[in-house]
């Protein structure tokens, strides 16, 4: 177990390393064209060697990492702005609002999460605001989701109950009592759906409605490289190693706090049903 942790942070450092450099620092322009270096395989001067117009492969997976990891946190980030209001107030409101909720999630649904995507993407056209906008639109539905179950489920508890009837204001009691107990939960979703998010976004450009060229997408790479797989395999090797390390590096960060948050909350429950045993025998 403590192996298995050990790798995770490891691993984790390691990526969080990259992203930083990668922020900061590439070997080569990106984006600059040197038509006599291209396709050459790896070497000294170039480490995963050229694409077909002669841009340094790694300078250009670097500034990719930049662009699908920064694309993937920038929905997440305003999935959970959207979702986590709009579950906290349906779930604690109730009413038509609850039931207009309902009609949303039934509607979403019907279909996965990527068809979603494609037929808005599809239907708003190709582009980096349109991908955010397309993603955004089916992703924030399930942490509202789950914000609404939580709070319906906290609801019922007397702790809730008492501070209705000591007075305190409904959106004080929301957010000091109510919210906390959302934030586990919010975490280990938001850390599996990075991979997912990352997994769209990726497979979105690689049809071609993602960001356009010469933006270096990892998505995107996959498709420019698909050409020259015969002869190059490495453009489409490295863009896609990228793709699986990240989405098994997030996966593998989501099931281990999964496993905590769950352990923690059977602790706390096996703690709280001691404690109200030993309060009924006066104890």
């Amino acid at each position: 177990m403590s192996l298995s942790i050990g790798l995770r942070y490891s691993f984790l450092t390691l990526f969080l390393l990259f992203l930083i450099v990668a922020l900061v620092w590439t070997p080569y322009d990106p984006y600059q064209i040197q038509m006599g270096d291209r396709l050459q395989t790896s070497s000294a001067i170039h480490w995963l060697g050229t694409d077909h117009l002669g841009r340094d492969l790694l300078s250009r997976i670097m500034e990719g990492a930049r662009t699908t990891v920064g694309i993937s946190l920038a929905i997440l980030f305003v999935s959970l702005l959207i979702g986590v209001p709009f579950g906290l107030l349906s779930g604690y409101i109730g009413g038509w609002l609850d039931k207009a909720f309902k009609k949303i999630i039934d509607a979403f649904m019907t279909l996965p999460d990527y068809i979603f995507a494609l037929i808005l993407t599809g239907l708003l056209g190709p582009g980096l605001v349109n991908l955010i906008f397309a993603i955004t639109a089916v992703k924030w539905v399930s942490y509202a989701r789950l914000v609404r179950s939580i709070v319906l489920e906290q609801r019922q508890k007397d702790y809730v109950r008492l501070a209705e009837i000591s007075g305190m204001k409904p959106w004080k009691l929301v957010v000091k009592h109510i919210l906390p107990h959302t934030i586990g939960n919010l975490l280990v979703l938001a850390t599996l759906d990075i991979g997912k998010i990352i997994l769209m976004i990726a497979s979105l450009s690689y049809i071609g409605l993602g960001p356009q060229p010469p933006s270096p997408e990892w998505g995107a790479m996959l498709s420019e490289g698909k050409t020259y797989f015969q002869t190059a395999p490495h453009l489409m090797i490295f863009p896609g190693l990228c793709i699986v390390i990240t989405v098994l590096l997030t996966n593998s960060w989501g099931d281990f706090l999964r496993d905590r948050y769950d352990v923690h909350i059977q602790s706390h429950s096996a703690k709280r049903s001691m404690s109200s045993i030993l309060f009924r025998k006066g104890v």
